[in-house]
């Protein structure tokens, strides 16, 4: 079993930067959310005599999140490098707008989900499955994942066995976090 959940909202998630593998700090409702989800995370947990691993992504957005929830969940967790954000190279930080000044041409024919993967010096998506799937496979018990939104979409699609195109459009929320377990992923708000 894996409880995967995303990071609060980022001041960068208000301006549409994408953050990749820069970091940019939770905003109030990103706290707030954080608080939340630690919550209902509580009350998933509960009830579960099961130890849990806990990975957290070493970005700070991740940490500070992770740090939000311990709060309510006591843990020490261990970093996790698998768990970062895909990165697009020198795009990270940059809005779509500043990337098609900068690149001009560059997103042609993108829709709004595999503009990720066109940096020219970013991870590409076999690269950022891999590196998934990596960690999946070493997955051996209960386990609290803390990342973020893009590695969370590649973490459910390669579980759930889907394409690229649908994983790439799984939603992402920060205000509640999946259960993936016996083949399924349920999402908990």
């Amino acid at each position: 079993m894996i409880y995967l959940l995303r990071h609060g909202e980022t001041v960068w998630n208000t301006l549409g930067r994408f953050q990749g593998q820069k970091d940019s700090p939770l905003t109030q409702r990103g706290i707030l959310q954080a608080d939340q989800v630690a919550g209902r995370l509580v009350q998933e947990i509960g009830g579960c005599d099961a130890p849990f691993e806990i990975h957290v992504s070493p970005l700070g957005r991740a940490l500070e999140t992770a740090a939000r929830i311990a709060l309510a969940v006591p843990f020490i967790a261990r970093g996790d490098a698998r768990l970062m954000e895909v990165t697009t190279g020198s795009w990270d930080g940059m809005t779509l707008y500043e990337i098609d000044i900068e690149y001009p041409g560059a997103l042609e024919g993108a829709d709004a989900f595999d503009w990720y993967f066109r940096s020219p010096d970013g991870e590409t998506f076999d690269s950022g499955c891999a590196r998934v799937k990596s960690w999946l496979s070493g997955i051996s018990m209960p386990t609290i994942a803390v990342s973020h939104g893009l590695t969370g979409r590649l973490i459910r699609g390669i579980y759930l066995g889907m394409s690229r195109k649908e994983m790439l459009e799984l939603p992402v929320p920060q205000d509640g976090f999946y259960r993936l377990e016996h083949g399924q992923v349920t999402l908990i708000e």
